[in-house]
């Protein structure tokens, strides 16, 4: 399920007022170093939930969306288990129980996956004793763990899951689930590609044979840049050949897919480094032909971490959020661009978000987190404690519209 927006909108807003201010709301602030917000419907009431891992803190958290009334306020919170070096963490439901796993992929000198299951009982999904954390033994040592995506790879079985890490020697691969997926020896990794420095993992359809293919941004090293690998299809022990998008060379950062200029066709954008958007133009379905053209960052910001793409002002064109890393005061870690055109033809305007507060953030995924009909940021600072938050969307005044689920 897609949490971009879980509302239904019953008529159509104005257009936001470009220079208003996006609030910040704290979700989570209780460790150190929260590195990463994925989002998942933990308990079936249709609210997008989050965990986070804080690799400083060595422990992950999962954040259960307490209702609109009340999320403007500290969201209730659990620690799910310890991980230390945790860089990422994923909610998947593994045995198929219902209840939702999570999936937390350590880096530094730890280097393993680690699986911490969830009560079945839905009462006690608060509880951190009823929560149990043990690692996969076939990822022990393989490489520094960097991001793990839930897939059904070979059609058998539980879900699947792609990890990648970073350093000399490391790979992306999937790891195959057995009969029984709480046997956690019986599980086994297929690596797939050498990786540098494993950024985004991201599964769709990219020439559109009807299965889910790997596109992925490789940060270091001779082969960085933004590739898919093909799924083999039946055979998916069979090699996943490689196809290069762009960006080769480049230290390409977190990326997005989406059809950024409503021409049907799913575009890629991805943040680089210094400070730019690479955005990858899809020119037909092959998943073959790609124009590549340059966004900059806006003036006085940090270095390029992460895109997203969304439209935040209610004016049927995409935006851009970007966020930042070494962007200490006066530097904004935060930011969105609207064009005032279609893009390659209009030019885009910045605009802030966060200000000069936090140093260091993360992905930014766009949701709308207070049901009133506009996608808000969430996001995580990691090195000024500013912890989990998010940032209210102005674009929608309270009494702008009245939404339903």
């Amino acid at each position: 399920m897609s949490f971009r927006c879980f509302v239904l909108l019953l008529f159509v807003a104005p257009a936001a007022n470009a220079t208003a201010q996006w609030q910040r709301h704290v979700i989570d602030d209780s460790s150190r170093g929260a590195d990463g917000t994925r989002l998942k419907d933990v308990n079936g009431d249709g609210l997008p939930d989050i965990v986070t891992g804080w690799e400083q803190g060595g422990v992950v958290r999962l954040m259960v969306h307490p209702g609109a009334e009340r999320v403007r306020k500290p969201w209730p919170a659990v620690t799910v288990g310890t991980a230390r070096d945790v860089e990422d963490a994923v909610l998947v439901d593994l045995d198929g129980d219902g209840a939702c796993e999570v999936v937390s992929c350590c880096e530094g000198d730890s280097q393993q996956v680690r699986v911490s299951w969830a009560p079945a009982d839905r009462s006690r999904l608060l509880d951190a004793e009823a929560w149990s954390t043990a690692p996969l033994p076939a990822s022990l040592n393989v490489t520094r763990w960097m991001f793990a995506l839930p897939a059904q790879i070979d059609g058998r079985h539980g879900i699947d899951f792609f990890a990648g890490g970073k350093s000399r020697g490391s790979q992306i691969g999937w790891f195959q689930a057995p009969a029984d997926p709480r046997a956690l020896a019986e599980w086994t990794f297929h690596p797939l590609r050498p990786v540098g420095w494993t950024m985004s993992l991201v599964s769709s359809d990219m020439d559109g044979d009807g299965d889910l293919d790997l596109v992925f941004s490789d940060r270091k090293g001779d082969r960085s840049g933004v590739y898919w690998l093909e799924n083999p299809g039946r055979d998916v022990a069979s090699p996943w050949i490689e196809h290069a998008i762009a960006g080769v060379g480049a230290e390409t950062m977190f990326l997005d897919l989406a059809d950024l200029d409503s021409d049907g066709l799913e575009d890629i954008v991805v943040a680089t480094k210094p400070a730019h958007v690479l955005w990858l133009k899809r020119l037909d379905r092959s998943g073959e032909h790609w124009k590549s053209s340059t966004i900059p960052f806006p003036p006085m910001s940090g270095t390029a971490k992460a895109v997203s793409l969304g439209d935040l002002d209610l004016d049927g064109r995409m935006d851009l959020v970007v966020t930042c890393e070494a962007a200490a005061s006066p530097l904004h870690g935060v930011s969105w661009l609207s064009c005032d055109g279609p893009p390659g033809q209009g030019s885009w305007s910045p605009r802030p978000i966060s200000g000069s507060d936090g140093v260091k953030y993360d992905l930014a995924p766009l949701v709308d987190l207070d049901g009133d009909g506009d996608l808000d940021v969430l996001t995580c600072e990691e090195n000024r404690g500013l912890g989990v938050i998010w940032y209210e969307n102005p674009a929608r005044s309270p009494g702008a519209g009245k939404v339903s689920k």
